[in-house]
């Protein structure tokens, strides 16, 4: 079983940049495809990025298209997610969360059984 936790949330203006981390810890990540939902208040938890076992495939939200990036360092267990440009509709609460059960089912949130606690992002206009 894999733990998660979340990391690089903050305050930031309009336009500015945020790089979140994932840290993972009690199982490699290697055989887990992973992924970053975010939640903003009101709504429901959306997948933002995702991306697969061995890094070679990544799939965004139309949202983040161009902005955002996910990548992997799977020797050191770790996830992240570059934002760029950010937006105040970027405002929400991001979470890591991991997928072994059905790899291959990237988009679907009900395959990601690990979750982080995840980070406060907020972005002022």
């Amino acid at each position: 079983q894999v733990q998660l936790v979340e990391s690089g949330g903050g305050l930031v203006q309009a336009g500015g940049s945020l790089r979140l981390s994932c840290a993972a810890s009690g199982h490699t990540i290697s055989t887990y495809t992973m992924g970053w939902f975010r939640q903003a208040p009101g709504k429901e938890r959306e997948l933002t990025a995702t991306i697969n076992l061995s890094g070679t495939t990544t799939i965004y939200a139309d949202s983040v298209k161009g902005r955002f990036t996910v990548s992997r360092d799977n020797a050191k267990n770790t996830v992240y997610l570059q934002m760029n440009s950010l937006k105040p509709e970027d405002t929400a609460v991001y979470y890591c969360a991991a997928n072994n059960r059905r790899p291959y089912y990237m988009r679907d949130r009900s395959f990601y059984d690990y979750w982080g606690q995840g980070t406060q992002v907020t972005v002022s206009s």
